[in-house]
């Protein structure tokens, strides 16, 4: 039977719990074997609890959200501790989320790779599709891009969420960059907000402002002020297991010859006091660069640019860190490569877990990448229309859980 295109958070009726009938499946009884006489018995009343949470929690999510309608003990099932814990023994495969890149409230689509297939969805309480966005642990952050000061933490798949009170001392940055980072065992995150500005004073030097919120404490915590000559900010940072990540882009001739990006280090776990630790060049000249967390390793994808022709791109790469050694872990083959262009900064990446996902901005096309299998993919046609030459799409991917609140 097809599935419903649009996402639905079913609603349990019990008014018509004594009418409702299950599956049945026969027993033949062995005493009338030769008589032929069957009985029927129903599934629901063979399968042990125990049981029954595991092959829910194995289900595709939407099927989870959809046996909540079946009968009252499999809607109490789905909302118990043990069924959540249960999930977390069969995670659920990242899903991404695309969307149209303007001043409009970012409804788009949601990719299921597990079935695979899209959703209708809409994200509440973001009003602008020009923010940035960060993701772990299945919480999402969003910041809103055009003034910097509205963040709001929510759960996609459970709709809950909350507004960030806005940080401190705030001005308009030139550039500005999210991070986030949550720990389900504590039930808690911190998110990194990095601003950087050119000093009026000084046309080489930067000026960066890295803030911190903690969910534990409800505040930031004490910023850090810090320079940078002929290095400014960008809109790309992660945490990843307790340090924070910038990529910071070349802007004057005394940065060191053939770089053009670089990563700038902060020990989170050491606190903001500590300030900026180790520098790290990127693997090649690269165009633009997306940094993402997975299992706790740093893995950048990179636009491979060329130094004879700036702005232009000629392949993208994928990356990880092994200290401060950079280990090539594959690049777009030519045939996937032809869809995104040769122009500067033309795609959206994240990842999760071993999936990583690349998009470009001028197609509703969604590449998949496999770390294990070292497979590229494309995913099911998204149904989003693009509607104009100009009409840009971005998105993001997230893990889809239950059992965590912002």
């Amino acid at each position: 039977m097809e599935w419903d295109n649009s996402w639905t958070l079913y609603e349990y009726d019990d008014s018509n719990d004594r009418s409702r009938e299950f599956d049945s499946y026969i027993v033949l009884n062995a005493n009338d074997e030769d008589q032929g006489e069957n009985n029927l018995v129903s599934i629901n009343s063979v399968l042990p609890d125990e049981l029954l949470e595991r092959i829910l929690a194995c289900l595709p999510m939407v099927s989870i959200f959809r046996v909540c309608v079946v009968c009252r003990r499999w809607k109490e099932i789905v909302q118990s501790r043990r069924f959540l814990h249960n999930m977390l023994i069969y995670p659920k495969k990242p899903w991404y989320f695309m969307f149209t890149s303007t001043d409009e409230q970012p409804t788009g689509y949601l990719h299921d790779p597990m079935i695979p297939k899209w959703y209708s969805f809409e994200i509440p309480n973001i009003r602008t599709g020009s923010c940035l966005v960060s993701s772990s642990c299945g919480l999402v952050c969003f910041m809103d891009n055009n003034n910097g000061v509205e963040l709001y933490v929510c759960n996609p798949m459970t709709k809950g969420g909350k507004m960030i009170v806005k940080p401190p001392g705030f001005k308009v940055p030139d550039y500005c960059t999210l991070a986030m980072s949550a720990d389900y065992s504590l039930n808690s995150y911190i998110i990194a907000v990095v601003r950087s500005n050119l000093n009026p004073s000084n046309i080489v030097q930067w000026d960066f402002l890295v803030q911190v919120y903690d969910s534990q404490l409800s505040r930031w915590l004490p910023p850090l002020i810090e320079h940078m000559d002929g290095w400014r900010g960008g809109a790309e940072s992660v945490i990843c297991d307790g340090v924070l990540y910038l990529l910071v882009c070349k802007t004057t001739g005394n940065a060191p010859p053939g770089t053009s990006h670089g990563l700038v280090t902060y020990d989170l776990s050491k606190g903001l006091s500590s300030g900026m630790g180790s520098f790290i060049h990127v693997p090649c000249w690269l165009t633009c660069g997306r940094l993402m967390n997975l299992n706790n390793k740093l893995v950048l994808v990179g636009g491979i640019g060329r130094q004879d022709r700036m702005g232009v791109i000629k392949g993208i790469g994928i990356w990880t860190l092994n200290g401060e050694k950079w280990e090539e872990i594959s690049r777009m083959p030519p045939k996937y490569f032809q869809g995104f262009g040769e122009l500067d900064d033309v795609f959206a990446s994240t990842g999760h877990d071993d999936t990583i996902f690349i998009q470009s901005y001028g197609s509703p096309a969604l590449l998949m990448f496999q770390l294990s299998s070292n497979e590229w993919k494309w995913s099911q046609k998204c149904p989003v229309i693009k509607r104009f030459p100009l009409h840009l799409f971005t998105g993001f991917c997230f893990q889809p859980r239950l059992d965590i609140v912002p």
